[in-house]
């Protein structure tokens, strides 16, 4: 307790700057999962994306970015093996910030997209082991995390696929292509209104009901995700009748890919509000328990998030965003495989439904990883020769590279800051 008493306004001033710096990474490097397939198909450009990623990101990181995952605040350690020793788990939330901090840079610099979500889990189970003891680990919650490694593209990847598939059935491969969007495209908007609303409502405003006092079920967001699909279906239509045929071959699916475009703007705004809600946990979370230990020089004690430290984390997201994202929006949009509006739309639409899924069953799945394998499954609905298989093989070593590498930094910045201070 004299630890924390001492050096207690120390450690929420370090806590800040850590969580400035590790929210920094999510926004250079996580936000390419909402902005990178708008930006490789052009439907929106660099500068276009940024704007609206710093928009939506921000309001999502911000307004309702208060629901901070309990696996990130406690769920990976037992508070019991530390009950006596609070400075430990304040030195390895400090540890873990920065470990995941750094490993977010370094890869962001070789713009590889990695799970900021695995970075922060492999630096707390680190610090946790070589720090407090190997039982302190609650290893059915990591193993549980590390499985989403595998489920998580693959779904993704899977219903991408399909659906790039049927929009080159129903559309692209016809004689009539602009006749056949008319009649088909509406019920691709549809699916768009519809699971944008259920990943907003189930993720991006859950804390803004919880505060609220106003608690949706599953199937009442559902509801409400059906009507707004109506209604998008409805522009969808409106937006069709506008379109004019043009009469030739080289440009019959220019209109066609314009469609998609705009669907894609819709897309791409929704995801960024519902990104910035969910991965700013990553960053907020440690600093959270932090500030709550320091305050209350208990482990585990309730604390509500308060405002600024949620602002911490949206603006570190934004300046991340704004300095480095173009790197890793690089690599998702352009360097996995050649995308289109239409291809582009078919990967959004699989990361989104996938992030559906994940929400209504509790399967905990990295954006990151959702996003990479939507891209994946729209590129082998072309055949293997659209991959780039050097990207996608260096990428998959860095997912593999995320848990130890963010594991032995935080050992490191651990052990520096418990001579510092103990």
């Amino acid at each position: 307790m004299s630890i924390i008493a001492e050096y207690g306004h120390i450690f929420i001033v370090m806590a800040c700057i850590f969580g400035l710096f590790m929210a920094w990474g999510v926004g250079a490097n996580d936000v390419a999962n909402a902005m990178g397939t708008s930006v490789g198909s052009k439907a929106l450009t660099i500068k276009q994306a940024i704007i609206i990623a710093m928009v939506f990101e921000f309001l999502g990181a911000y307004l309702a970015g208060g629901e901070v995952t309990a696996t990130i605040r406690k769920g990976i350690i037992d508070p019991s093996a530390i009950a006596d020793t609070p400075e430990l788990l304040v030195y390895g939330m400090m540890a873990a910030l920065l470990a995941a901090g750094t490993w977010l840079l370094i890869a962001s610099i070789l713009g590889w997209p990695v799970s900021t979500t695995h970075s922060i889990v492999g630096a707390i189970v680190g610090f946790a082991v070589a720090g407090i003891s190997i039982e302190a680990v609650e290893w059915g919650k990591v193993g549980t995390i590390a499985a989403s490694w595998i489920v998580s593209p693959i779904l993704a990847g899977t219903i991408s696929f399909l659906l790039f598939r049927s929009v080159q059935h129903l559309i692209l491969n016809t004689a009539t292509p602009l006749e056949n969007a008319r009649k088909y495209v509406p019920m691709y908007m549809f699916f768009v209104g519809f699971l944008i609303s259920m990943v907003t409502l189930l993720k991006g405003l859950k804390h803004v009901f919880k505060d609220s006092g106003l608690s949706l079920s599953f199937l009442e967001s559902m509801g409400i995700s059906v009507a707004i699909g109506l209604l998008v279906a409805g522009f969808g239509i409106y937006l069709l009748s506008r379109v004019k045929p043009v009469s030739t071959e080289q440009s019959r699916f220019a209109n066609v890919e314009q469609v998609f475009a705009i669907l894609m703007i819709f897309t791409a705004c929704s995801m960024a509000f519902a990104h910035g809600s969910n991965d700013v946990a990553n960053a907020v979370g440690p600093m959270a328990a932090i500030v709550s230990t320091v305050k209350t020089g208990a482990i585990g004690a309730k604390a509500l998030m308060p405002g600024w430290i949620l602002l911490v984390g949206a603006i570190g997201i934004v300046i991340g965003l704004a300095t480095y994202g173009y790197r890793v929006m690089a690599t998702i949009g352009k360097k996995i495989t050649e995308l289109t509006p239409s291809r582009g739309f078919a990967a959004e639409l699989g990361a989104a439904g996938t992030v559906v899924l994940a929400s209504g069953t509790g399967l905990p799945i990295s954006t990151t990883h959702t996003l990479v394998g939507a891209v994946l499954g729209v590129g082998l609905a072309r055949g293997i020769g659209a991959l780039n298989l050097r990207v996608i093989g260096s990428i998959f070593l860095s997912w593999i590279v995320t848990l130890p590498a963010g594991a032995l930094l935080a050992i490191l910045f651990f052990f520096v800051f418990k001579g510092m201070f103990s």
